[in-house]
């Protein structure tokens, strides 16, 4: 097809048309405006619509209200498998076990890397949360307060956020003692499972399964600005590294959208319609374009340009709902999880296409654990 279509292409350039020697001699545009009207287009970008890797990823659970996978900026991956914690380095392949709760008859609702990437929190089933110290491979913290599951957790600095399915946001310093809780944040009517700090860690953006988008500050317990927009549960939110104060947030499957919000005014913006239950978003670190992972119907992965949200690609591979995503340290590729136990990696936002993409992705099947 693609030689016919040359074919025709060139048998067109030898059709004998008669032009001016010059058909820019007589056009009002300037010489600079004419060369660029000439210079050949840019090439699309194309991305690879298989995974460079998967990973086997036994008990990785199909629920849409936790976060079982997280990306540290040491190329670390933290996942919650069942009632464990495993981390799978990047740069050498190698899987250890951080911690192992089945003793406790407890299971990991969530996983969260701080900052530098040397402390893993993990939540739980029952509601406490602990942290541990990667490099030692020990515990440091066990912070109560919750009365029920730990799905969304958020670092800023020494400072750890959680949402709970007891509707509550607490804030705590993990170097204090685990009794002591700095800041209790009541709001949501159901359970809180999105949790996001804006990139100067001013602000919290949090979404439940009541529907609602809350933005708070580092001073009030109550919420700064509220956003009811959305027609299903908030899980999805993504703060932009571009683009001062502009939040994006996606909707459950009675809702399909990602709509994004101006949150220096407390303005709605554009949003879109995917079709289907927005799991997670994530921004490109390096141009603004964002990638979304989705569940029923179509569980499928996009990339989007923003503002025009034109897509750039749609890849499809996960059997379950996309419930989990992480974006690597390099912000170039993206993890995504699934219920069909499977971890896949994927370049979305690469500079130039990765030679490990040629290769059968039936070859590249291994264990997390």
């Amino acid at each position: 097809m693609m030689e016919k279509l040359n074919n025709a292409v060139n048998k067109n350039e030898k059709t004998p048309i008669k032009l001016q020697s010059n058909p820019y001699s007589l056009s009002p545009l300037s010489q600079s405006s004419q060369r660029l009207l000439r210079s050949p287009h840019k090439a699309t970008r194309k991305i690879s619509r298989i995974p460079f890797k998967v990973l086997d990823a036994p008990e990785l659970q199909d629920d849409f209200y936790l976060n079982l996978v997280d990306w540290s900026v040491q190329n670390v991956l933290s996942v919650g498998l069942g009632n464990c914690v495993y981390l799978w380095s990047a740069c050498t392949s190698q899987v250890t076990r951080l911690c192992d709760l089945s003793g406790d008859s407890n299971a990991v609702t969530s996983v969260a890397w701080s900052e530098r990437g040397q402390m893993v929190a993990v939540g739980t089933h029952h509601g406490y949360v602990t942290v541990w110290d990667v490099a030692a491979n020990k515990q440091v913290n066990k912070l109560q307060g919750h009365t029920a599951r730990v799905g969304a957790l958020a670092w800023n600095g020494d400072v750890l956020s959680s949402g709970s399915r007891d509707r509550i946001i607490l804030q705590r310093d993990t170097r204090t003692p685990p009794t002591v809780i700095e800041r209790r944040l009541g709001g949501h009517r159901q359970e809180v499972c999105g949790l996001k700090w804006s990139p100067d860690n001013q602000y919290l953006a949090s979404g439940g399964n009541d529907n609602r988008l809350y933005v708070w500050n580092m001073q009030s317990l109550s919420p700064v600005q509220t956003y009811t927009d959305h027609l299903a549960a908030v899980k999805a939110i993504a703060w932009s590294p571009h683009h001062h104060g502009l939040l994006a947030s996606g909707g459950g499957t009675a809702d399909r959208c990602i709509r994004f919000w101006n949150t220096l005014t407390g303005q709605p913006m554009q949003y879109v319609d995917t079709g289907s239950q927005v799991c997670n978003l994530a921004w490109s670190k390096h141009s603004s374009e964002l990638v979304s992972t989705h569940g029923y119907s179509q569980n499928q992965i996009l990339v989007w340009k923003y503002p025009s949200l034109t897509q750039v690609a749609k890849l499809t591979g996960h059997s379950y709902r996309v419930l989990y995503l992480a974006l690597s340290p390099d912000g170039e590729a993206i993890v995504t999880g699934a219920g069909d136990e499977t971890l896949r990696f994927w370049n979305v936002f690469s500079k130039a296409r990765s030679q490990k993409e040629t290769r059968s992705v039936l070859s590249l099947y291994t264990g997390i654990r």
